[in-house]
């Protein structure tokens, strides 16, 4: 399955955002707003380039002038100096929205690379920031990725979120950190049973208040968790 990786304009670890980008092999590696920053600093040339560029425009200043920044300007806007070299690659696609939209630019990345036909999708620089807002609506788009077929996951260094709509195992060699937490989403969770973990629960039903579902652990090699109906929003997280 195609995996894409798109980078947020939130807070980025740099050691982990480029650790990761050597590991995890992509088909895609979108660049969304201000994430193009990120790229640009470290060399690395995205697949694509979205947003209204509004972040990137107080960084134009930083970047030298090059060719073509005129023309670059006028289609671009302030964020030419940043989007000039890039403009230039034939290899690197660029969407430019305008600020006043309906969808965030994380949200036109995402649905992007389900275009580009990737089964998952990896999101860096989504989790952390100033703005818990763009948190929230990152963990709306989960869910929006989940009906749209898509395996989507936001990662830092310490969280990896994601949602489930059916049964599925963990591994605990392969769990992101110590704790797992759970969280009913849009309503809530029936027939739920835990089992290989530290707290189990047979037949729960998990409702969408209280924090009933927060700090497990993972004892077994293979941890299940069966539902019979509702979404799950899944954190494994570690301190």
């Amino acid at each position: 399955m195609k995996r894409a990786v798109i980078i947020g304009g939130g807070i980025i670890e740099e050691a982990f955002a480029l650790r990761f980008l050597q590991e995890k092999e992509h088909a895609a590696l979108i660049a969304a707003d201000k994430g193009l920053l990120f790229l640009k600093k470290h060399g690395i040339r995205p697949t694509h380039i979205v947003g209204d560029f509004d972040s990137v425009a107080e960084a134009e200043a930083s970047f030298p002038e090059a060719a073509g920044q005129e023309k670059q300007r006028e289609q671009y806007g302030a964020a030419s100096p940043v989007l000039s070299e890039y403009a230039q690659d034939p290899a690197v696609t660029i969407r430019k929205f305008q600020p006043e939209k309906d969808w965030t630019d994380m949200e036109i990345a995402a649905t992007l690379a389900v275009e580009q036909g990737c089964g998952k999708i990896d999101i860096l620089g989504g989790t952390a920031g100033h703005r818990v807002d763009h948190l929230m609506g990152n963990i709306q788009l989960l869910a929006l990725m989940l009906e749209m077929g898509a395996d989507c996951r936001l990662l830092d260094s310490r969280n990896c979120i994601y949602m489930r709509d059916h049964e599925f195992t963990v591994q605990r060699k392969k769990q992101w950190g110590t704790y797992f937490s759970l969280f009913a989403y849009g309503g809530e969770v029936t027939g739920l049973t835990l089992e290989g973990m530290k707290y189990p629960l047979d037949h729960f039903t998990l409702g969408t208040v209280g924090t009933r579902g927060v700090s497990n652990e993972v004892l077994e090699e293979t941890a299940r968790i069966r539902f019979e109906s509702g979404r799950l929003l899944v954190m494994e997280t570690r301190d």
